[in-house]
């Protein structure tokens, strides 16, 4: 992220990117205080882009978490959205929906080629876990990855191409074939978060089985 944004712009970035936030944690992001930090969600709750909600946790008072609306989310651009859709449905409609999944895979081999070749000479899980998430980051995917105790976290908060994967879902199961396709037969890819499914963002669990 670039730290020349306004703090408003910022804000939406990190909303974005780490999900639900209580207003202090917000402010500590970006580095000012907490009135400075709901002045700049007000503005942004004014502008329609981000919402506020009350969380109780243990006995304590209610916290007041701020997120992103759909018209947040919606500043980060499906890429050329409208025309992608009605291809697909063009495509649908005249060549049938088998004829649609056979170019949806062959799009899916063009990629996994691609991330074969640029990790070709990473060997190790994490690194070409860590290769994964840059080259998706780069496509637009705002990916990241974490190492916890269960293995490996890759995480997509933001998804270019949903109009179309939810015109068809067959982008979707390309793109989970690709990944395990990727990492390694000795490896476990399962789909944990789904944008689709009405989570804020994809990810994706993955644990080594060597």
């Amino acid at each position: 992220m670039k730290m020349t944004l306004p703090d408003n712009e910022r804000a939406v970035w990190i909303l974005k990117t780490k999900g639900p936030l209580p207003l202090i944690e917000l402010a500590k992001d970006l580095n000012i205080t907490t009135e400075g930090a709901r002045f700049q969600l007000i503005k942004l709750a004014n502008e329609g882009l981000v919402e506020t909600r009350s969380e109780s946790k243990g006995k304590g008072r209610p916290q007041q978490v701020w997120s992103l609306t759909s018209l947040g989310h919606a500043r980060f651009p499906d890429a050329h959205a409208d025309l992608t859709v009605k291809l697909i449905l063009k495509m649908r409609d005249t060549l049938g929906e088998d004829a649609l999944l056979e170019v949806i895979e062959a799009n899916g081999r063009d990629g996994k080629e691609k991330y074969l070749k640029e990790l070709a000479n990473v060997s190790d899980l994490e690194g070409r876990i860590g290769g994964l998430a840059r080259i998706r980051d780069n496509e637009g995917y705002m990916a990241t990855y974490i190492k916890d105790e269960e293995g490996y976290l890759l995480i997509e908060n933001h998804c270019p191409i949903c109009a179309a994967a939810t015109a068809c879902m067959g982008f979707c199961k390309s793109e989970l074939d690709t990944f395990r396709a990727v990492l390694g037969d000795k490896v476990s890819v399962e789909r944990v978060d789904h944008i689709l499914a009405g989570a804020r963002r994809c990810a994706y669990r993955i644990k080594d089985h060597a």
